[in-house]
Formats: C-alpha cells, sequence, structure tokens
C-alpha cells in the first residue's frame, strides 16, 4: 500500500471562493494541499432553495476537477462521503494528521457567521494558521467604515462617487465624470411597453443528478423546484463569462431603461443574472465593470451612458457599499428590529398561492428560478413583509434560503437594511414601502389580478394601498419625522376621518386573516 502523500499545508476552499485567478493558483506547489467541503452545518443554518444547494456542490466539484487538472493537489469532501465529520475543525485536523501537515491557510470568509465558526475550528486543531485577501472585491472589510469615520450617515452615493474617482471608472482625465453626470437614475424607471419582448436569457442545461441525489440521499432540508437533467446557471468561469457577453451584447443596451421594470411574462427582463456566478467568485467584479465600460465605448451608437451607468452602479456601487456596511456594522446589524416588528412571514411565501398577482408572481418564479429581480424584492415581496409587520429575522431567513445568488454579507444589508427598514436608517433614508399604484405604473400584474390598484376599500381593493397607510399610522411616532416621509402623513391628515377609519379597519382585517 502507497505512503499518504506528505502535504505541510493545507489551504481551505470555501463554496463561495471558486475563483480559478486567485493568486494562490500561479503556481504549482507540490507541498500543498487543497481542500473543498460540502458538510451538514452549512447547509442547514437555513432551508436553502434546492437550486442553490445543487448549483454550489456542481460549482465547488467541477472547480475541485478544474484544480486537478491543473496539477494541483486536491481533497474534496462529499456530502455522503463516510469519511466526511461535517466539521471544518475536525475534517482538517483528519487531513493535517493524515498528511503531517504543519499548517493550515484559508481565504477571508465574507460571512460574519463564518469566519467566526472557521476562526473557532482553526484555534481548536492546534495548528499555525492564517487567513488571506479573496482577491475579489474593490474594497477591503474596513474600506466603507474607514472612509465615513465620524460621520452620522454612510450616504451610497458618497461611496460611489468615491469608487468611481479611485478606480477611474466612467471618468474623465480631469477627474470630472463622463458626460458630468454622477448618476441617471431617474432616467431608469420605465415599464416595459405593450408588447415588447426582451431577449430570451442564457441559460445552460448542466447534468446535475448526482449532486441532487447526494442531496436527497443526505437528507438535507431544501424546497423551491429544479431540473436536475437541465440546471440552468453557469458553474464555471467558462459560462460566466459567456453570461458576461451575453448580457453586454443582448441586454445592456435597454437595461438601465428596464432595470426596474415588473413583467407578467418576462422574468429576468434584462438583468445580467451575473450574480450566483460573481457571488461564487468564479468572475469578479472589477472585470465585468472594465468589460461594461469598455462595451458602451465600442458601440456609443446603440448603448447610451444612462445603460452602463445603471449596470455599474450596481456593481461598483451597491454591491460594494453593501458589503462595506456589513462589515462595518455586524453583528449588530443582524439583531436590529426598528419597528419592533413581530408577525410570522404568510405560508404564501413557500407557495406563492396568494391572490396578490405582483405577490404571486415574484414568489412562483423565486421558487421555479431560485432567482427574481432587485425591484420584485426590494417593492414586491420585501414591501409586503414590512407593510405586515413581518418580523425582520422570518425575512431574513427566506431571502437567504430562497435565491441561488444570497449570502449573509449581501442578503442581510438589503433585506434587514433596504428592504425592512430594521436598521433605523443605517442603509436607506426611508422605508422602501408603497401603495398599489407604483406596482401599477412598474408593471403589468395589474391587469390580472383579483385586486384593483385604484381601489382602498372593499373586497377588489389591493391590500397594498390600505396596507400603506395601516403602516405609516401604526409608525407615525418613529416616521413622521423623516422629512421623505412628512408629505404622505400631510396627505393622511387630510384625508376624511370615516374614510382613514375604514381604511385601518381593511388592513387590521387583511393583516388577521394572514
Amino acid at each position: 500500500m502507497p505512503a499518504t502523500k506528505k502535504h505541510s499545508t493545507i489551504r481551505l476552499i470555501l463554496g463561495d471562493q471558486l475563483n480559478p485567478l486567485h493568486p494562490w493558483f500561479d503556481e504549482q506547489r507540490d507541498n500543498v494541499l487543497y481542500t473543498l467541503m460540502e458538510i451538514r452545518p452549512e447547509n442547514e443554518y437555513v432551508t436553502h432553495h434546492i437550486q442553490k444547494i445543487t448549483g454550489i456542490f456542481a460549482a465547488m466539484r467541477r472547480f475541485a476537477g478544474h484544480l486537478e487538472s491543473e496539477g494541483h493537489h486536491v481533497h474534496y469532501f462529499r456530502i455522503t462521503d463516510p469519511e466526511n465529520l461535517h466539521q471544518f475543525g475536525g475534517n482538517l485536523e483528519m487531513l493535517a494528521k493524515k498528511h503531517h501537515a504543519e499548517r493550515i491557510e484559508i481565504q477571508e470568509p465574507d460571512e460574519y457567521r463564518l469566519d467566526e465558526v472557521l476562526k473557532r475550528a482553526l484555534e481548536q486543531t492546534g495548528l499555525e494558521w492564517s487567513a488571506t485577501n479573496s482577491a475579489h472585491f474593490y474594497t477591503d472589510r474596513s474600506e466603507l467604515a474607514d472612509m465615513f469615520r465620524n460621520k452620522k450617515s454612510f450616504l451610497m452615493e458618497t461611496f460611489y462617487r468615491n469608487m468611481r474617482k479611485k478606480h477611474n471608472v466612467l471618468m474623465e482625465p480631469d477627474g470630472t465624470p463622463v458626460t458630468g453626470r454622477w448618476n441617471y437614475d431617474a432616467e431608469n424607471r420605465n415599464k416595459l411597453p405593450k408588447g415588447h419582448i426582451p431577449p430570451p436569457p442564457l441559460v445552460f442545461s448542466h447534468n446535475t443528478e448526482a449532486e441532487y441525489n447526494d442531496i436527497c440521499k443526505a437528507q438535507l432540508p431544501h424546497f423551491g423546484e429544479i431540473k436536475p437533467k437541465a440546471f440552468p446557471w453557469p458553474l464555471n468561469r467558462k459560462e460566466a463569462l459567456e453570461v458576461l457577453r451575453h448580457f453586454l451584447e443582448y441586454l445592456l443596451p435597454h437595461f438601465g431603461t428596464f432595470q426596474d421594470a415588473l413583467s407578467d411574462e418576462h422574468p429576468f427582463v434584462y438583468h445580467s443574472r451575473l450574480s450566483f456566478a460573481m457571488n461564487l467568485k468564479m468572475i469578479g467584479p472589477a472585470e465585468v465593470v472594465q468589460a461594461t465600460e469598455e462595451h458602451w465605448k465600442a458601440h456609443p451608437d446603440s448603448i447610451s451612458l444612462s445603460q452602463a451607468e445603471g449596470f455599474i452602479r450596481q456593481i461598483l456601487g451597491w454591491r460594494e457599499y453593501m458589503r462595506g456596511i456589513y462589515w462595518a456594522k455586524m453583528p449588530e446589524f443582524s439583531q436590529l428590529n426598528f419597528f419592533g416588528h413581530s408577525r410570522p412571514l404568510p405560508d404564501f411565501y413557500w407557495t406563492g398561492d396568494t391572490p396578490m398577482r405582483c405577490v404571486s408572481k415574484a414568489i412562483r418564479q423565486s421558487l421555479d428560478y431560485g432567482y427574481a429581480h432587485h425591484i420584485q424584492r426590494l417593492m414586491v415581496t420585501g414591501n409586503f413583509a414590512l407593510l405586515a409587520g413581518s418580523h425582520p429575522d422570518e425575512v431574513d431567513k427566506w431571502y437567504l434560503g430562497i435565491y441561488v445568488d444570497a449570502f449573509d454579507w449581501v442578503e442581510i444589508t438589503n433585506t434587514r437594511g433596504m428592504s425592512q427598514f430594521a436598521d433605523g436608517g443605517i442603509v436607506g433614508t426611508k422605508p422602501y414601502v408603497s401603495s398599489g399604484s407604483y406596482i401599477h405604473k412598474m408593471g403589468d400584474h395589474c391587469r390580472n389580478c383579483r385586486y384593483n390598484p385604484k381601489e382602498s376599500i372593499g373586497p377588489k381593493a389591493c391590500p397594498f394601498n390600505s396596507l400603506y397607510w395601516h403602516f405609516l399610522e401604526r409608525h407615525r411616532e418613529k416616521l413622521e419625522n423623516n422629512p421623505r416621509m412628512g408629505m404622505m402623513y400631510r396627505v393622511w391628515d387630510k384625508m376624511d376621518g370615516e374614510k382613514r377609519m375604514a381604511l385601518l379597519n381593511q388592513a387590521s382585517d387583511f393583516i388577521a386573516a394572514l
């Protein structure tokens, strides 16, 4: 029987660190053993969508195969392996003993929870260990906190402009923004014209039966739909680059204009669907931003700056900003509940079975694809959860579980912060709540809905309408002095007293029926 090969260093690769361009892989080292682990705790701390678990396992296994093809030494723990102890520390200790390893190296985790778990696990091994940067983000963990040191608020626009300057994105040589404007957000709020058909998204058809069967054999909890023989998401860097090229050529020309649009028939509209690949680090934000800017410059007649700037702002601005807030405010951020909301999420968040068509479509789409775009998340499902008074813990768990691209560092700041305003204004300057009129304005869901967005009282009234006023009234003490909310309170105060009471009763009855 051959002797076990000695590896003095073990390098741990997490499931969201699948970056083949990381400096770790610049050269082959015979003394280094890379390890990837499918372990139960990382799949059970919330219940995940089946496409999320399957996709991460499938991408991890392909990444391990890629490393081996490049001549690196790899040990892979599958979820069903008998030797798998389902603990980072236990598995690392076992490998270290087997291969006579003297030290362990990791890339910095992006989740606070996992950062703490790994520190304890590594210390328990008794081996020397160190952490290096994941070589993915524009910023390090503390950059946003340092930028806003001694400031009362963390303005995203200030952060975004600083990032544009620092990284010379869409900038003139004299340090001013291209065209003199920083932000085209006001021009990017259009619904799809009647009869308009967006280009189809680029989807794949991977056979992921092996991963799916292992998940079922291990009895990992999950929900949502999947076609194991036709898995649609990219599973390696090459495919992620294909998705990027497809986006630039076919979707970017109208991305900005219709990025907020809601559609009954077109769930992806003009969105890139790159978030799964980016959040697993198959492809990096800097290369996506650079490719977008270069593509815009090469096609000035067919792609306006508002399209490119709108997409770049989501990545260079919003994505990095949310990560910065996360590391500046965790772990306290995860406990914030500004409104003291305590209701559970309605059962229809797991079925889509509700007559509110916009909510049903957003949830059903999420269950089918593990994906919904940002307005569906913020202004439909998130808006309803906030108006109904759902506990932010419940909302966090749902968003973190249902979306294939959801990881704590990006999910919790968007959900507990922007969507639920549970942080009291760290991320957003006001709660993102609306009546049915906004949803009607941005899409065509209302056309086939049981409820009428123009009615507020009665059996055909859109629930969002009465819920909106009910929310404002029950949280008046906390919101009426917010400069961005004052106008709506003046509208409410001028309303006939009987109508106000009817609206509050309508909303109370609806919430009670949930």
